[in-house]
């Protein structure tokens, strides 16, 4: 398993460093971007159960695709992207503050299958929506992009090690056994390396830079909080991993989980500090 994680991570981190670094924002980086997130309809169909026919899982494609151009349009208005953004980071803080409320229950309900699409569009149209919208700053918006995938990847690792070395206490034993708190503390303890670096880099003023350094710790609050909530859904549908694509790792979902929740919080905070 592992040898196929560092295979799969091998051939495919290169390709995002490249993509983000080198695409224009629209048409390309977007249409790359928007193929992840619909083969995450795809599987997000899969954790939820959907029993629709075929027509109307690429009707669900074709309504989350019409999202993701609405979006668009809504960034032309800065009121009005800032309002989306808002209501993501609200909406996100909502099934933040939820997980505690899981009792281990296993089972999709069919009664629930709107609101689970609906939920669907949530997790998915702002994730491309932030990127596109960070992304598309002419200063340093592909760095922030970066940056950002950094910071989670980090939080990630640190979370992972500092778990495996010093791991005793669960962080969410009904949601993800495998979690403890001193891995969480070990994704703070890496990410705010990386914070602290990314304000140096970014040249922010003595405020600034302690609120960036704020927004980063947030951010890797919500990356967690993302990466939990996917387990829910993952643990009611019974299966270990919302996919097959990426050896190793699991299907698409299981590597944006965290990005779900994390790129509307930065894009919102990164905004709000005048960095973009």
């Amino acid at each position: 398993m592992l040898k196929q994680r560092l295979i799969t991570a091998a051939i495919l981190i290169p390709i995002v460093l490249w993509a983000i670094l080198n695409l224009s924002t629209l048409p390309a980086f977007g249409i790359l971007l928007g193929i992840f997130i619909v083969l995450g309809v795809f599987e997000w169909t899969r954790l939820i159960k959907f029993k629709g026919s075929s027509s109307y899982k690429y009707t669900y494609v074709a309504l989350i695709l019409a999202g993701m151009l609405a979006s668009l349009a809504l960034m032309q208005s800065d009121f009005l992207f800032f309002v989306f953004l808002s209501v993501t980071v609200a909406w996100w803080s909502m099934q933040l503050a939820q997980l505690s409320s899981y009792a281990g229950e296993t089972g999709v309900d069919p009664a629930k299958s709107l609101e689970n699409l609906w939920t669907g569009a949530l997790l998915l149209v702002p994730t491309w929506a932030s990127l596109i919208f960070i992304h598309q700053d002419v200063s340093n918006g592909p760095q922030l992009v970066l940056f950002l995938m950094i910071l989670i990847w980090t939080a990630d690792s640190g979370a992972y090690f500092s778990g495996r070395r010093f791991g005793k206490n669960k962080l969410a034993p009904l949601v993800s056994p495998g979690k403890t708190k001193e891995g969480a503390y070990g994704a703070f303890a890496a990410s705010a390396i990386v914070a602290f670096i990314g304000g140096i880099w970014l040249e922010l003023g003595f405020f600034q830079f302690i609120f960036f350094i704020v927004l980063s710790m947030i951010v890797v609050v919500f990356s967690i909080g993302g990466d939990l909530l996917e387990s829910v859904y993952k643990r009611k549908a019974e299966l270990k991993d919302s996919g097959t694509l990426l050896p190793g790792h699991g299907g698409v979902l299981d590597r944006i989980d965290s990005l779900m929740s994390a790129a509307p919080v930065f894009a919102l905070g990164i905004w709000l500090l005048g960095i973009i």
